[in-house]
């Protein structure tokens, strides 16, 4: 039996179009079965990371302020003037402590001076620093992600300033 070029071309695209029909039926509901999660917005991190940043200049304090997502990757970053070099990393490595532990870093490193049995928290991660001034960014009880503050002369003036970032978007 001889087939033109046309005859095939057009039962290809016949069997291209049953199984893309069939990948687009499964795809849809395999995707109204998928979980959802909640997220910080951009507009909301940088807001947040604005208003520590201008609650540590009013206390006299250079900070870094940095907002990591729930995943840990980091969503901004803001470095006031005059900071110094190091506050990038520990604002950096709070915040990715606070989104990862689900708890503020101040607490953390409070309950590890007692709990000497768990300092192998510190080498978990490379990416985590155990000092005050982590919170984690939570709606509803949902953790989205978290904030870190670094460059007041103490984490719980670093945390006051972490808190005031929350309370600008709202969070708990």
């Amino acid at each position: 039996m001889k087939t033109s070029f046309k005859t095939v071309v057009v039962r290809g695209f016949g069997l291209l179009g049953v199984v893309m029909a069939a990948s687009s039926f499964s795809a849809s509901t395999m995707a109204a079965d998928l979980p959802t999660a909640p997220y910080l917005p951009l507009e909301m991190a940088e807001k947040a990371a604005q208003a520590a940043v201008a609650q540590c200049k009013a206390d006299g304090y250079n900070v870094s302020v940095a907002i990591v997502e729930r995943s840990g990757a980091t969503k901004v970053l803001l470095k006031a003037d005059g900071s110094g070099p190091h506050t990038v990393g520990s604002s950096t490595g709070k915040a990715f402590t606070s989104a990862s532990m689900g708890r503020p870093t101040l607490g953390l490193a409070n309950f590890l001076k007692d709990h000497r049995e768990l300092d192998g928290l510190r080498d978990m991660d490379a990416r985590m620093i155990i000092l005050g001034g982590g919170l984690p960014i939570k709606f509803n009880g949902k953790l989205v992600g978290g904030i870190g503050v670094g460059g007041a002369p103490g984490g719980d003036k670093d945390e006051k300033c972490a808190k005031v970032g929350l309370a600008a978007i709202g969070a708990e």
